[in-house]
């Protein structure tokens, strides 16, 4: 963190840094320009902001083909580890070639079959990824219209019907039984439209659009606080800024389906909720309770087995997004979850003493 630092400052005085390191949260944090060289050759020549993590250990390890790289290797967190992977198999494949030479050519045949189900089990992998990225694009497009026709259509309807009623309700001919009768009427009706503009903000949260995730985060927090009984302690980061719109859903969605999670099992009576940048291209969700935990050899598949899939489309969407995900018990009880998910450049809030 010094040496960052140190060149930061050193950036900020105009003097040029030429930095070698591994670890690629530490070469998106601090450069202006990315150089890729294998075997003492230059192989790419990237401006940090053009590119992007898998871009980088596509050029280290020889190929431009994404599809060609499993997704274990997209999931590496650094050049180093990528490089490490990619000589251990090379290694093992040069054993276990040695090793079949001498028992004959059907397993021969046999790890050629494997190799090339292999391949397309990547591109399985890969198609199934797009699939899921094409199919919450599409549900979020549905919701936004849903919501839209909710709001646009029966509630103004509905708005205007309570207005007739109160008009009717005003009339001193009109009997004290009918008054009655029509003040229940409109209390209902005030009840389903406020259960309605509910429904709205879980199909699409109003704000997020105008205002940006940060509105959002807050409405969401305070509505659910209200809802649930349970205080929620919301920290964001003051320079969260604007960020891609399916980043700022899926941000929102992991939120909103982990406050749910809190509420459904957790037996919290207080949940932390955190937002902030732990690099200018990374950011980082937390969701911490005071509840009773989890069981120590839980795991997604067998969650979902018993029909609870919060978490498991928490742990989907972060994937989809090329994020992390860490879930564990906090020592003084409860249930942490932490969610690391890297972004494009953000643009940053103005004060409004400054604009």
């Amino acid at each position: 963190k010094k040496l960052l630092s140190l060149i930061q400052t050193w950036q900020q005085q105009g003097t040029s840094v030429i930095f070698n390191s591994h670890n690629l949260d530490h070469l998106f944090a601090v450069t202006d320009r990315i150089l890729v060289l294998r075997q003492g050759r230059l192989m790419a020549n990237y401006l940090t902001d053009e590119t992007s993590r898998e871009e980088i250990v596509s050029a280290l390890l020889g190929t431009i083909d994404r599809e060609q790289l499993t997704p274990a290797i997209w999931a590496l967190d650094s050049y180093y580890r990528a490089n490490q992977h990619a000589e251990r198999l090379h290694n093992q494949q040069q054993l276990l070639e040695r090793n079949l030479a001498e028992q004959g050519s059907l397993n021969q045949q046999l790890i050629e079959q494997l190799s090339h189900q292999v391949k397309a089990l990547d591109k399985a992998n890969m198609a199934l990824q797009d699939a899921q990225r094409r199919l919450l694009t599409e549900r979020e497009q549905e919701r936004k219209h849903l919501a839209r026709e909710l709001h646009d259509q029966m509630i103004q309807d509905l708005l205007g019907m309570n207005y007739q009623f109160e008009e009717f309700e005003a009339d001193a001919d009109i009997k004290p039984q009918m008054v009655e009768q029509l003040t229940t009427i409109r209390q209902q009706m005030r009840s389903f439209i406020r259960d309605l503009r509910r429904i709205c903000e879980d199909l699409r949260p109003p704000v997020i659009d105008s205002l940006g995730l940060g509105v959002a985060l807050e409405s969401c927090a305070w509505d659910w606080s209200e809802r649930t009984g349970i205080r929620v302690n919301l920290e964001l980061d003051p320079n969260l800024g604007r960020l891609p719109e399916t980043t700022e859903l899926s941000i929102f969605r992991i939120v909103q389906e982990g406050l749910n999670n809190v509420r459904k099992h957790a037996k919290a009576n207080t949940v932390k909720v955190g937002l902030k940048h732990t690099s200018p291209r990374m950011l980082q969700i937390t969701i911490i309770d005071n509840g009773q935990g989890i069981v120590d050899d839980f795991n997604l598949s067998k969650l979902a087995r018993q029909g609870h899939y919060g978490l498991l489309g928490i742990s989907e969407r972060v994937a989809l997004l090329g994020g992390r995900l860490k879930m564990q018990n906090q020592n003084n009880g409860g249930f942490s979850l932490q969610v690391e998910i890297p972004h494009p450049r953000v643009e940053m809030v103005i004060n409004s003493d400054r604009a």
